[in-house]
């Protein structure tokens, strides 16, 4: 490790770039990982907590238990979570298959409610010794055929190489969902960890074919969430949410649409196409579109020349939002993001051909560390040195009160959703937050 505090000039170099200079799809390097205290973005602990009337169970060492424990103590869900803890000796004896089966089977019986599924944590050590969680699992849906039992996963190696944690858990929660023949008029909104918005132009274009949403976002119990089978349609709006669609699809054989969260006239206009297609019904966005260029304009002429940042944990597009902001006369600096999705390469090359100078940083970096004193060294001279962020990464790498608080989207879609963005980013200029309070809470809207 490098001290880096106190070096009067920083080399940047690995932790930003000009976007003109930059690389698609990974613009940065890779090594040791820095983590700010901008907590918000959820973990597997949050995502689990959708399914109702669930109960977590995490098999891990010790060490590795504390942070998913303190996750659920912060929620104040302990009484939806429990852990079993594994030991040395267990590696040694051989016994973990025993272990888990053991410990789910007595945690089961001291709750006070039976809950009606589990969600059943292994972590990267049972694979590394080859645990069989095939006969684990056999053995759990035998003796204790009254609950749902799925297999989800604490395995931080999977992240740059299978499937990551954070698809792979919003895969899993579907698994929950029982086979039916059934199909009714329900449209499943898919792999959110928000609500998606119903009175967007997918919610009307759903509601004017005669349909109604279903979302597990919004389902009161387990029961109702298992109507979702029913549905005769799956929409998917967050890329981390294609493996869980693609799995339905092959389960019941639900028709399925990616209809990705996208910030560009076109995207846009095109996916509300195809939904009407499937659906068999016409929708004009033409009235939508003016009210979301009326709110673009009113946004440029109050914030001015005011600096903007955007991060990737405020939206899955945060260039493609860079763009639609920037083309509309508003001044964003910088993105903050580790990676570029692959739909976000149109965004970028625009970008990259037409704002040459934006800066994009990294958001793990080891240097991001320091960024936050550096970048309050180069505004201490400027006339109006505070930054409108939009995002939790981007508020504290830049230090402002003035932020919109927004993760993944917040469910906001299409010209209604940026629309009502505007009118956020509106509220954050002219209204400050506490933003150090609201960081530090780990999985923003979780449980709320």
């Amino acid at each position: 490790m490098i001290e880096l505090s106190h070096k009067k000039e920083i080399d940047w170099s690995g932790a930003r770039v000009r976007i003109g200079d930059a690389d698609f799809s990974c613009p940065f390097e890779t090594g040791v990982e820095y983590s700010s205290p901008a907590r918000g973005p959820w973990n597997i602990v949050h995502t689990g907590m959708l399914v109702p009337e669930s109960h977590q169970i995490f098999v891990c060492a010790q060490s590795c238990n504390r942070g998913v424990v303190l996750t659920a103590a912060e929620l104040f869900k302990l009484d939806r979570f429990s852990t079993i803890t594994i030991e040395e000796h267990n590696i040694l004896d051989g016994d973990t298959e025993n272990l888990i089966i053991d410990g789910v089977k007595d945690i089961v019986k001291k709750l006070p409610v039976k809950p009606k599924a589990i969600l059943l944590f292994t972590s990267c050590i049972h694979h590394f010794i080859g645990c069989d969680l095939k006969f684990v699992y056999d053995t759990l849906h035998k003796d204790i055929p009254d609950i749902d039992i799925t297999d989800c996963y604490m395995n931080p190696t999977m992240r740059k190489t299978l499937i990551a944690p954070d698809p792979k858990m919003r895969q899993q929660l579907y698994s929950l969902l029982h086979p039916t023949d059934e199909r009714d008029n329900g449209v499943n909104f898919i792999g959110n960890n928000f609500a998606a918005d119903v009175h967007s132009e997918l919610g009307q274009i759903v509601k004017k074919a005669g349909n109604f949403t279903r979302d597990i976002c919004t389902s009161k119990s387990y029961a109702e969430f298992q109507q979702m089978a029913k549905s005769k349609l799956n929409i998917v709006t967050n890329p981390a949410a294609v493996i869980a669609e693609k799995t339905l699809q092959e389960r019941f054989g639900t028709k399925s649409l990616y209809l990705p969260l996208s910030y560009d006239t076109d995207e846009i206009k095109k996916s509300v196409d195809v939904l009407c297609k499937e659906l068999g019904v016409d929708f004009d966005t033409s009235s939508l579109e003016k009210d979301a260029e009326d709110a673009l304009n009113k946004t440029e002429a109050l914030l001015g020349k005011t600096k903007i940042a955007v991060d990737y944990t405020s939206t899955s597009r945060p260039l493609g939002l860079a763009k639609l902001l920037l083309t509309h006369g508003m001044n964003v600096t910088s993105v903050y993001l580790d990676c570029i999705i692959p739909e976000e390469k149109t965004a970028f090359d625009f970008l990259k051909k037409n704002f040459p100078t934006l800066e994009l940083y990294a958001t793990v970096h080891p240097k991001m560390g320091i960024l936050p004193e550096e970048l309050n060294r180069e505004n201490s001279n400027e006339e109006n040195n505070f930054t409108l962020a939009i995002g939790q990464k981007s508020a504290y790498f830049t230090g402002t009160k003035h932020f919109v608080n927004m993760l993944e989207g917040s469910g906001l879609w299409g010209f209604t959703g940026i629309t009502k963005l505007m009118a956020l980013i509106q509220d954050a200029y002219k209204n400050e937050k506490d933003t150090s309070k609201i960081i530090q809470v780990k999985g923003w809207g979780c449980c709320s």
